[in-house]
């Protein structure tokens, strides 16, 4: 073959590799790793819709001790869940055994004991669907919506690190007054009609009850995680100061992921990483108030970084708060997984698996159509700071291939 020739030839196999490479960053099929991205993407289509009203049939075990049995140092719950509409319904229908003030935190919460002893955190509704929360963008109440909507975007971004969340309706005299702790009992009032409380927290104060319509008051439900598997709490490294006129490192330092990169637990295994994901999970909620996290305990570093406490979200669909994506544009790498799905759900297939997803809960609609299009065009900047990053630095050195797969014990 002539020189020539050879030359033609090997501008042409070069050309197609590059369009192969760019095929697969922009999300295609062209790999054994995005292929197995994608079938795993089907899979979580195809398990989105939960039927209402399921039950367990074919089990002695109890929905808790199934739900138990899913959490590993990688996940709450696995990739095939075929119980998950049965556990999900036993949560806003069992019986309520016990219930108290909520652990200690900011925010008003109770803890309720569910019948089979299962623990878990009622979060009330503060406000209606369309409020918007002005102001900064970790202001408000919790939003007790939020917490079921995250729920549901962590099943479909493939994490699986969320706490399992439904949405509640519970009637205050009924149901929790009979089996209130006196504690929890001394906080409910009257406001008109309505039946108020007010509970214990930092900010929880008697002005500011959370209140029924009548007796009937709107919820979520997070499921309590196993106490075989404690909680240790970490410093966000991105963490934001919350006073006026003072930043943190990362708010004026460029170089600050150099220097995480050199503290454990981000100088070696998956936590980095864990905390990239979370940044772009949390700018989709619109959530700037992650100062902590919890693992799992006595991990070194190696469990996932678990996503709990997602109530300050979905506060307000025209704000895109940028600096929540820090840990990606300052780090500039990302799992190549996270990359392949974040991809596979451009084009509006993002809100539109949501609203699905979110058809099945009781307290449906759980968010306004306002806060779908958020998500929508959130993801469109998720993916243009990536494509910057790679520009910037290359596709290698931004995409990193890390599928970390701990067995149970």
């Amino acid at each position: 073959m002539k020189l020539k020739q050879r030359m033609v030839v090997l501008c042409a196999v070069l050309l197609l590799l590059g369009l192969a490479k760019i095929f697969l960053l922009d999300g295609g099929e062209g790999s054994a790793a995005s292929r197995r991205d994608l079938r795993a993407f089907r899979k979580m289509e195809a398990g989105l819709s939960l039927s209402r009203g399921a039950r367990l049939t074919h089990t002695l075990q109890s929905p808790w001790e199934i739900a138990s049995q899913w959490v590993g140092p990688r996940e709450v719950y696995p990739e095939e869940t075929p119980e998950l509409a049965a556990v999900l319904t036993s949560l806003s229908t069992a019986k309520i055994e016990r219930a108290d003030v909520g652990y200690k935190g900011t925010q008003l919460k109770a803890l309720l004991v569910l019948d089979g002893g299962q623990k878990v955190v009622f979060k009330p509704k503060r406000y209606n669907r369309d409020y918007v929360v002005e102001g900064e963008p970790y202001a408000g109440y919790d939003r007790h919506n939020a917490e079921v909507a995250a729920f549901h975007l962590d099943r479909i971004l493939g994490f699986r690190r969320a706490p399992l969340v439904v949405g509640r309706y519970v009637n205050l005299r009924t149901e929790i007054k009979p089996v209130a702790t006196d504690q929890l009992l001394s906080t409910f009032l009257m406001q008109g009609n309505n039946t108020c409380f007010y509970g214990k927290c930092y900010y929880c104060r008697e002005s500011e009850p959370a209140c029924a319509e009548g007796e009937i008051m709107e919820g979520s439900l997070t499921l309590w995680l196993p106490d075989v598997w404690p909680l240790q709490k970490h410093r966000h490294p991105w963490g934001r100061t919350y006073r006026e006129g003072k930043l943190a490192r990362w708010e004026y330092d460029e170089s600050y992921c150099e220097a995480v990169k050199k503290m454990p637990p981000y100088d070696a295994g998956p936590r980095l990483l864990d905390v990239i994901d979370t940044a772009i999970f949390d700018y989709l909620i619109g959530n700037a108030d992650r100062h902590h996290y919890e693992s799992f305990q006595d991990d070194g570093g190696a469990s996932m970084l678990i996503l709990l406490d997602n109530a300050k979200s979905f506060g307000n669909a025209a704000l895109d708060e940028r600096s929540i994506l820090a840990p990606l544009y300052q780090c500039c790498m990302v799992r190549v997984s996270t990359w392949n799905r974040l991809n596979l759900l451009r084009s509006g297939a993002l809100s539109s698996a949501m609203r699905q997803a979110l058809g099945f809960d009781p307290i449906q609609p759980v968010l306004a159509e306002p806060h779908l299009a958020a998500l929508d065009r959130r993801l469109s900047g998720v993916i243009a700071t990536v494509k910057q990053c790679m520009e910037a630095q290359g596709p290698d050195n931004t995409l990193i291939e890390d599928r970390m797969n701990l067995p149970h014990p």
